[in-house]
């Protein structure tokens, strides 16, 4: 049922309009001024308000503001009884639907309720599209426990608020792409454009193309104009993934993008602009790339304005249990499968082994394993080599070995600054998140 708030002080008119509406398959709330009309708003879930322009306690052009401050999804029809090009004018202005005359548009009202109520559900639709992909790319969607992952979460979260451009780095498939969705969808650019390219599946003339986009005719085969990643970013967010393997050449252009604002799309002899946010990620080490000369470093000291790296799965092993719980659910579900349980020895390998494809080798293996199952996923599904490694987990750790020596190391240290892990890494000079890494591998409480 799609409702109708009547704001009118005249009773018998506000009735009669009541009865028109409700012959349409309306619902109808009614008000006799602003302030109960307000109310109406504030408790019921109206689509469209039909209010009189002259009231009581109040001009209806004015309150017109006051609705779309507070509810901007509800379509607003005006009615005056004397009609006014500056009301008129003001009323389109403050974001009503229309702006009618009692008696002389009466025809128009029913007609015109439709296209408002079709407008509002439209638009209340997109909202829901666009909450459903900010709940799928929240910080809180993340999933796991351990403190490395928290420190990364909360290094991400302190970033997105702002403007500046972010460098992810971690090992591939440790969940880069994620955090640069969710930092956007933090961000103040929030439901404008999220676009994402991966410098390492193009030639060069084709990444070149697709980032600044071309002119028709500009090479063999641009039968059209083409935008860019870099134009379709405008006022959103451009995330380039594997942004290590863009060539040289394209790095340099891509600089003067980020200093100047402006592009030229290849075969084309004038700039554009395009004010975006730049998020790169990237599985190598720039710095050491830089120093090689294999990427430039203007571009790379650019790029390394806030750095997050996103550590390895086998660095955040109390991680590995949620994310087998829901992989396992959301594959069950895909698969028809009813709830399947995990037993202890399952978990027990998959927290063994060493996770060089991390957590999308992890959720390609549960998918695996889901599909093979019957009532129990045991170590019988897992594939041959982590069902069949090397069960370190209670190996003594040798007096000798350097593994040991740094437990023994950091120990020491925590145990001085009396559990200061913030004192504790500056001591050990290194970062809180690596200490953190540190702690979770040698389970040092």
């Amino acid at each position: 049922m799609k409702n109708i708030l009547i704001i009118d002080d005249e009773e018998k008119l506000r009735g009669l309009l009541a009865r028109i509406v409700k012959s349409e398959g309306f619902d109808v709330i009614e008000a006799g001024d602003l302030k109960s009309g307000f109310k109406k708003l504030e408790f019921n879930d109206i689509d469209v308000v039909l209010c009189d322009v002259k009231l009581p306690d109040g001009n209806g052009v004015d309150f017109l503001e006051k609705i779309k401050a507070n509810f901007p999804l509800v379509e607003v029809i005006l009615l005056t009884a004397f009609g006014k090009i500056a009301d008129g004018v003001q009323a389109m202005k403050n974001g009503a639907f229309d702006y009618i005359v009692k008696g002389d548009d009466n025809d128009k009202i029913i007609p015109l309720l439709h296209k408002a109520i079709e407008k509002s559900q439209l638009q209340k639709k997109v909202k829901q599209l666009e909450k459903r992909i900010s709940d799928k790319y929240s910080f809180d969607t993340i999933i796991g426990k351990s403190k490395a992952l928290e420190q990364v979460i909360d290094l991400a979260k302190k970033v997105a608020k702002t403007d500046s451009t972010v460098l992810l780095t971690g090992e591939t498939g440790t969940g880069k792409e994620v955090f640069a969705q969710a930092i956007h969808e933090n961000s103040n650019r929030v439901g404008k454009s999220f676009v994402a390219l991966n410098c390492s599946t193009f030639s060069k003339e084709i990444l070149e193309s697709e980032l600044f986009g071309h002119k028709q005719g500009a090479f063999t085969g641009a039968l059209k104009d083409k935008k860019g990643f870099i134009e379709e970013a405008n006022g959103g967010t451009l995330f380039l993934d594997e942004i290590g393997e863009m060539p040289i050449d394209l790095q340099a252009k891509l600089l003067r993008v980020l200093e100047t604002n402006e592009y030229i799309p290849v075969g084309d002899t004038s700039s554009k602009k395009s004010n975006f946010r730049l998020i790169a990620a990237t599985n190598r080490d720039l710095k050491t790339e830089s120093e090689n000369h294999n990427f430039r470093s203007d571009l790379y000291f650019r790029l390394n304005i806030f750095e997050i790296n996103i550590p390895p799965l086998r660095e955040r092993i109390k991680d590995i249990s949620p994310l087998t719980s829901y992989f396992v659910k959301q594959f069950s579900a895909k698969t028809n499968k009813a709830a399947l349980q995990i037993a202890p020895d399952f978990l027990q390998k998959l927290e063994s082994y060493h996770w060089p494809g991390n957590v999308r080798e992890l959720k390609n293996i549960i998918e695996r394993s889901v599909i093979l199952a019957d009532d129990v996923l045991t170590p019988a599904v897992l594939p041959y080599e982590i069902q069949h490694q090397q069960d370190n987990s209670n190996k003594t750790l040798s007096a000798f070995s350097m593994q040991s020596i740094e437990k023994l190391h950091i120990q020491k240290v925590l145990n001085y600054t009396k559990g200061n892990k913030a004192e504790t890494a500056r001591l050990l000079e290194i970062g809180i998140a690596t200490l953190y890494r540190k702690l979770d591998e040698y389970n040092i409480q």
